[in-house]
């Protein structure tokens, strides 16, 4: 990590030798697309489908509503941002799912899950600006996702960041599997 900072003009003072990027340069970014309402289903038939933040929890979205006919796909470990009200939302795909076009699946090109993870909830100030913005309601396009200001981060220190965080998130994932399990065997047997 460099031992002194430079001024950027679009970020601040950033550390010396680091350069300002965007997300389109920095991640994969995948805009969701609404398939045929007909292939919707609660039915477990298809994939898991996400429209929008309605089903997402603390870390991952509960499957509720299944699709047949996917357009557009998430893997399992993308981070889901919500890109239309409200913008910025995220979670964390626990398998791989269909988006509609209230998201966008996101990946770090160095394929670090919990880099990107934390580099998309750290945009939240970026993410607020559309938020009034749409007629309606706020919303992103890409274009301006892919925009959005962001630092170019080192290899190592991704790399580094990933060994520390990635421990935790695993634990995360294994605790939240765990309450799933929980509450469907408590659902099971209150009846």
């Amino acid at each position: 990590f460099p031992n002194e900072f430079e001024h950027n003009e679009q970020l601040g003072w950033i550390p010396k030798g680091w350069t300002a990027s965007n997300v389109g340069a920095e991640f994969d970014v995948v805009m969701g697309q609404s398939p045929p309402g007909s292939s919707y289903n609660e039915e477990k038939k298809g994939i898991p489908f996400f429209q929008g933040k309605t089903d997402y929890g603390f870390r991952f979205p509960t499957n509720r509503v299944y699709c047949t006919s996917p357009k557009r796909l998430a893997r399992k470990n993308d981070t889901l941002v919500s890109v239309r009200a409200p913008v910025g939302t995220i979670n964390l795909a626990a398998e791989d799912c269909a988006i509609g076009r209230g998201l966008a699946a996101v990946r770090h090109k160095s394929g670090s899950i919990s880099f990107t993870y934390y580099a998309m909830n750290d945009l939240a100030k970026h993410f607020a600006v559309f938020e009034g913005e749409g007629t309606v309601f706020g919303s992103i396009n890409q274009k301006d996702f892919n925009a959005i200001t962001q630092l170019s981060y080192p290899l190592e220190l991704i790399l580094y960041f990933s060994s520390i965080c990635s421990n935790w998130d695993n634990k995360i994932e294994q605790v939240s599997h765990q309450t799933i399990v929980l509450t469907k065997i408590r659902d099971t047997l209150l009846p």
